[in-house]
């Protein structure tokens, strides 16, 4: 019988040069991903949108991973994982160039056809890009290395944030002013002049991410291989027709979902909630940062701390517990408190994700690719629960504070992952 493990080649230069591109790739994951929280309040204004409507920005960017997670499974199966991350650069290039006609005509399904481009891009760079951090060392320390990954996303984040933040919110209060002032034609126009600030952010990042495209196609990245090994033990998992009957890999896959939905729900909904507090655009629009801040600190703790002082599964109990009592503080405290609270779920989530990819991916041997594709579909997630969010706030009249209850039972099913489903079906 065969036991089919994931191996990667040594990288020409070895280790360090293969760690550093993946951290470049897990940098742009953040700059990309996290301007989300700033765009959700500044479309919201310049297309003048409903909160159910301004969460479509998240849904259209993480509805994309559902899709194509195993579209990109497929293109990375056929051209192999280096070519891939590049073209999943090259798909993110055209994802912001798109933003540029979008902010010409503010037209906001352009704006969501754009950020389903890049979410798309990122897709195949995510698919890529996390096995080769799980498999380039032992699985023991797989959260030490994802934890290190994490860092530079969360630092491209706060670069990303700071920069969009200052573009676009500068003189939020007189324009806020002078938009409600105006109607008819004089008020579009000054909606138009608003959105078109959009134009050069993006088409900077676009030029960026064309030239990191052509330096990663040149680079020389190792290929991650199934290799076929005869066994007196095998693995139960080769022994299954499809993955879909592998059971803690399922498991995980909802796990990710509702653990992608609570971080992208923490820190996409902060800048509005912060409005709905009484913080001004410019103020609430930075609060994201603070998210990011707390996300780092996590990410340095799970560094020194997993797997030497405690194992990937005990961090990640702790940090569901954790997500547990900083939303109850947020539903029952006011004002600047309940949004220490909000951001302080960014401290708890830093850990989920390097503990739950390596609990869910653990011996797939030959589903490795097809688990990873599986696992990066979870992060839909970040599309459907701001979505759930932003149509209770809507529907119960404009309360962005009790809305974050849909949180709780997310914790909750972390925990029980965590605790036991990680187990269910592992081979021995």
């Amino acid at each position: 019988m065969t036991d089919k493990t994931a191996t990667v080649a040594a990288p020409r230069g070895g280790y360090a040069q293969a760690m550093a591109i993946i951290a470049t790739l897990f940098f742009i994951f953040g700059f990309v991903t996290w301007l989300n929280s700033v765009l959700i309040p500044f479309l919201k204004q310049a297309c003048e949108l409903t909160d159910t409507a301004a969460y479509l920005v998240a849904f259209a960017f993480y509805i994309s991973y559902f899709v194509m997670a195993i579209p990109s499974s497929m293109i990375l199966k056929k051209i192999g994982f280096p070519k891939g991350m590049s073209l999943g650069l090259l798909t993110i290039a055209i994802g912001s160039a798109i933003f540029i006609p979008a902010a010409q005509m503010r037209s906001y399904p352009i704006f969501l056809f754009g950020l389903f481009v890049q979410g798309t891009g990122l897709a195949l760079l995510q698919t890529a890009s996390n096995p080769y951090v799980t498999i380039l060392g032992p699985i023991e320390s797989a959260a030490k290395r994802i934890s290190i990954m994490g860092i530079c996303n969360k630092i491209a984040g706060m670069i990303g944030i700071l920069v969009l933040v200052q573009l676009l919110f500068s003189d939020t209060l007189h324009i806020s002013e002078k938009i409600n002032s105006l109607t008819g034609a004089a008020k579009e126009a000054e909606l138009d002049l608003l959105a078109s600030r959009l134009i050069t952010p993006y088409a900077i990042m676009t030029v960026v991410l064309l030239l990191l495209a052509f330096l990663v196609r040149k680079a020389h990245l190792p290929e991650i291989n199934q290799e076929e090994e005869v066994t007196a033990g095998a693995s139960e998992v080769d022994n299954r027709n499809s993955v879909l009957q592998v059971p803690y890999l399922m498991l995980g896959v909802l796990c990710i979902f509702l653990y992608v939905g609570v971080e992208v729900l923490a820190i996409d909904t902060l800048a509005l909630y912060g409005e709905y507090t009484g913080l001004a655009k410019d103020i609430a629009g930075k609060l994201s940062i603070w998210c990011l801040v707390a996300f780092t600190v996590g990410y340095l703790i799970g560094v020194v701390a997993v797997p030497k002082y405690i194992k990937q599964k005990h961090a990640l109990m702790t940090c569901a517990i954790l997500g547990m009592i900083f939303t109850v503080g947020a539903l029952v405290t006011k004002g600047n408190i309940s949004i220490a609270f909000i951001i302080l779920l960014s401290f708890a989530h830093s850990l989920m994700w390097p503990g739950i990819w390596p609990l869910a991916i653990n011996k797939l041997g030959k589903f490795t690719k097809i688990g990873s594709a599986l696992m990066i579909m979870g992060i839909a997630g970040g599309a459907i629960l701001p979505l759930v969010y932003g149509a209770i706030v809507d529907s119960i009249g404009g309360d962005r504070q009790i809305a974050y209850v849909i949180m709780i039972p997310c914790y909750l099913y972390i925990l029980y992952f965590a605790a036991s489903g990680h187990k269910k079906g592992l081979p021995a």
